[in-house]
């Protein structure tokens, strides 16, 4: 241990966030553990290290006692004196001591418990920079896949892209570039691990802020979103002011921003909704791109009716009943889609058993 050592340390300090004084008195409890293991020795040792010099000094610890039955751990008074004239009776005397060879496994100490609290520190300083990084989006490049599950570089650590996180028929190549979502981030023993998705909506959401200026300055509000992965997407959108556009923000000129969303989705079909607080109009907006002609809602169960010309009832439901689906998910309520044939035909049935009521009251 040198000047040099302790001007490491003070680099050390600056580029990664550790205190020097926090290191050396961590080094001093890891040198007094290694010199007992070395050593075998039954006393109290107490390591001091120069701050300036980097000169390590050894010095047993010996209560001062009238009469010493333990050498190794007590001394006399008068013995005591030799040393520092101040001592009294029960106080904790420190003898120097020269071990052999001691500089050598102080050394090796030292450097082992540096390196181990460098790597602390940036582990620590990665998990506080991508947990505030939770619900957004980052750039990565994809590494390597291992067990089904698919490793992203994210610069100074990987994010894992786990099965039930990852598109159905999506392309995960080796050194691609991938925007992910941050789902969360975990401390291990291993250090940070950084869970990431492409499946989640959060990750349609960030990037219409990133595509759409009113959206990110507030001027358009996302409301809800509903998404199957990979396939389809329905996102409800509100403007502050009424002179304002959602839909055609969202859309943008040409359609510009949509496709770009679209293109980093692979495709991934995207309905753009505008909200409303009345459920009639909200509801019938989600069935897009279905025609609706009528919305009767039973707000006690939070329930719709909706009734579709017939040639829109397979549109309204969607192929395995996906726009139907998706509705549900984002209004909120349960919906029932008829074609109109069938509300005319359910309305004769009502109208027949209502008669037939009537007759019975008679």
């Amino acid at each position: 241990m040198n000047k040099d050592f302790i001007l490491a340390l003070d680099s050390v300090e600056k580029e990664k966030g550790i205190k020097k004084e926090e290191l050396i008195d961590a080094i001093e409890a890891a040198i007094a553990s290694s010199y007992k293991k070395n050593y075998g020795s039954s006393h109290e040792i107490k390591i001091n290290i120069d701050r300036e010099t980097g000169e390590i000094n050894v010095h047993a610890l010996k209560e001062v006692v009238e009469e010493v039955f333990d050498p190794n751990i007590e001394i006399t008074l008068d013995d005591a004196k030799q040393i520092y004239d101040g001592y009294q009776l029960g106080d904790l005397a420190e003898i120097e001591i020269k071990p052999k060879n001691f500089g050598r496994i102080a050394a090796q100490n030292a450097k082992q418990l540096v390196v181990q609290r460098i790597k602390e520190a940036e582990r620590n300083i990665i998990f506080d920079q991508f947990s505030e990084r939770e619900d957004e989006i980052i750039n990565g490049v994809i590494q390597r896949k291992e067990k089904n599950n698919i490793y992203v570089d994210l610069g100074k650590t990987e994010g894992i892209l786990m099965p039930n996180e990852q598109v159905s028929g999506e392309d995960y190549s080796q050194n691609k570039r991938i925007k992910v979502y941050v789902l969360e981030v975990k401390k291990t023993t291993k250090g940070p691990q950084i869970m990431v998705s492409r499946t989640h909506p959060g990750l349609v959401k960030r990037l219409f802020e990133n595509e759409v200026p009113e959206i990110y300055d507030g001027a358009v509000t996302i409301k809800s979103i509903s998404r199957e992965a990979g396939s389809r997407t329905k996102i409800a959108v509100s403007a502050v002011e009424s002179n304002i556009d959602p839909v055609g923000s969202c859309v943008g000129p040409k359609g510009i921003r949509v496709q770009n969303i679209v293109d980093e989705l692979n495709g991934e079909k995207i309905d753009i909704i505008k909200w409303s607080d009345d459920p009639r109009e909200y509801i019938a907006s989600s069935l897009s791109p279905a025609k609706v002609l009528r919305v009767d809602v039973n707000e006690l169960e939070r329930s719709a009716l909706v009734i579709v010309d017939d040639y829109q009832l397979s549109l309204a439901i969607g192929k395995e009943g996906q726009n139907a689906r998706l509705a549900a998910k984002l209004t909120g309520w349960k919906i029932d889609i008829k074609s109109k044939s069938q509300s005319e035909n359910m309305e004769e049935i009502d109208q027949i058993a209502s008669d037939l009521l009537d007759d019975l009251d008679l």
